[in-house]
């Protein structure tokens, strides 16, 4: 899974998702917390690896550009065996679904099954992608007026995890 960086709980654990937005994160896959911390079956890479710090409002800033420059395609590349990506936020949609541009969270995630499907719109043309929006709180609004969400993502997303693990 691709991720966007480290939060403020994360930073100090020093394990992803180690937060609210992880108990969520898991309950949307279906994993226990053992399935879910198990690096041989499933990867976690943030497009940021530091946190970045938080912004005027107390939110966690977007992860810093250079560091996804720097690793992010070489550590891609020493995980020839993915079969499954999930792209949990914008920041992870925009660098693996380049053709997707800067859409907007909402416009990405109405084209869900479009974008599952394997095919070259992607950074991985044989993968199947899912793109998520982040198990944040702060998406609690968009979750509640998308109610598709849940009735139709959310069982394809825990069919594709379970499939893989």
């Amino acid at each position: 899974m691709c991720g966007q960086a480290p939060g403020t709980r994360v930073h100090a654990s020093g394990l992803p998702f180690t937060d609210p937005s992880g108990v969520r994160l898991r309950g949307w896959m279906g994993v226990s917390d053992d399935e879910f911390y198990d690096v041989a079956r499933i990867a976690v890479i943030p497009m940021g690896f530091c946190f970045p710090g938080q912004d005027a409002n107390g939110g966690d800033r977007p992860p810093r550009p250079e560091c996804r420059a720097r690793w992010h395609a070489q550590l891609f590349a020493l995980l020839p065996q993915i079969e499954l990506l999930l792209l949990i936020g914008a920041s992870a949609q925009r660098w693996h679904l380049p053709q997707r541009g800067t859409q907007r969270l909402s416009d990405v995630m109405a084209d869900w099954r479009v974008i599952a499907e394997p095919g070259p719109t992607r950074t991985f043309e044989h993968v199947t992608a899912i793109p998520l929006p982040h198990p944040s709180w702060r998406n609690n609004t968009w979750l509640k007026q998308n109610t598709w969400f849940d009735t139709d993502l959310l069982p394809h997303l825990r069919r594709e995890v379970r499939a893989r693990l």
